[in-house]
């Protein structure tokens, strides 16, 4: 098993749902975060998003004297192997935009897991179709 954490735009994180989703992909963990890459961010044009609603993105104050930290979502899916590739792309195509701050995907190996209901481990844990 694989755990597929994918770090995404505050504002993409509807469609994301939307495309997992629709790529069979329904069961999924998403938690608000806030990071920064190592590149600059241009606050002030940052700033000026805030201002239109449609666009979703906010921006935290300063935590602390140094760089601030912008808002993130942070997606986790624990899938069979050969799922990842899959999900991996679908991610991408909902997030990519071509400019920083897209986001990162991380593949972490899962030893196991289990159905905390049923006590099911391993695969039959994750399978959908036996909810």
């Amino acid at each position: 098993m694989k755990e597929v954490l994918a770090i995404v735009r505050a504002n993409k994180i509807n469609k994301t749902k939307e495309a997992l989703v629709a790529a069979g992909l329904p069961s999924f963990t998403a938690i608000r975060c806030a990071g920064r890459g190592k590149r600059p961010v241009d606050f002030e044009m940052l700033e000026a998003l805030n201002k239109d609603p449609s666009m979703g993105a906010d921006v935290l104050p300063s935590l602390s004297q140094g760089a601030r930290l912008i808002p993130k979502r942070m997606i986790s899916l624990v899938v069979p192997p050969e799922r990842v590739p899959e999900i991996v792309k679908v991610i991408i195509e909902v997030n990519q935009t071509g400019t920083p701050g897209d986001g990162k995907i991380f593949v972490l190996p899962i030893s196991d897991v289990f159905r905390v209901r049923t006590k099911e481990s391993g695969l039959d844990a994750i399978d959908e179709m036996k909810s």
